[in-house]
């Protein structure tokens, strides 16, 4: 199985383009930080993102959302984030990397849980502002730093995915995945 990470910027357009491959039939895994600062929304806490617990509780279910994948009969899978950009997401906070982040970080490493090509889907030149999702244009950018950074430093390739219409950006997707297919991609 080929476990492909999908990244970038808030408001990027990710899910979008995560919609369109799950429609185009192939397994996703969805984004755990929109789920948890959902959930915590509806207990009261308003921003999450300023506990440190925050990050261990992303980071756990990215965990479990990966190992429940891998029982899936899917050639392809593409994930919504992972714990890289939790880490990095850990940095843009300026919280410390917890022991579980840590190990996260290291298990993904020495189990090759994802290839190492990462799609970096390049911001759309605005955001759009959620529940979840505060923060903004000039933040996001900075964020989408620190998210390359974070990934250069842990050895991934990002494959820069441009701004456009969603079709146009799942077909370069589904381009780098074909090359890969016939030889030229890990």
């Amino acid at each position: 199985m080929k476990r492909f990470i999908i990244t970038g910027a808030p408001g990027a357009g990710k899910t979008a383009i995560i919609r369109h491959l799950e429609l185009d039939g192939f397994g996703v895994v969805e984004e755990a930080a929109t789920d948890i600062i959902a959930a915590a929304q509806a207990r009261g806490t308003l921003e999450p993102w300023r506990d440190p617990a925050f990050i261990d509780a992303i980071a756990g279910l990215q965990k479990e959302r990966v190992i429940r994948a891998a029982s899936l009969p899917d050639e392809i899978q593409f994930h919504d984030r992972s714990v890289v950009c939790t880490a990095a997401l850990a940095n843009y906070l300026g919280h410390s990397f917890s022991p579980f982040l840590t190990g996260e970080l290291e298990r993904i490493r020495r189990e090759c849980i994802y290839q190492p090509q990462v799609f970096f889907i390049e911001n759309l030149g605005h955001i759009t502002l959620t529940a979840a999702r505060r923060i903004t244009f000039e933040e996001s950018l900075q964020f989408e730093k620190v998210h390359e950074d974070t990934y250069r430093k842990l050895g991934f390739e990002l494959m820069p995915i441009a701004p456009g219409e969603v079709t146009d950006r799942v077909r370069s997707i589904r381009s780098v995945i074909e090359k890969g297919k016939n030889g030229s991609t890990s």
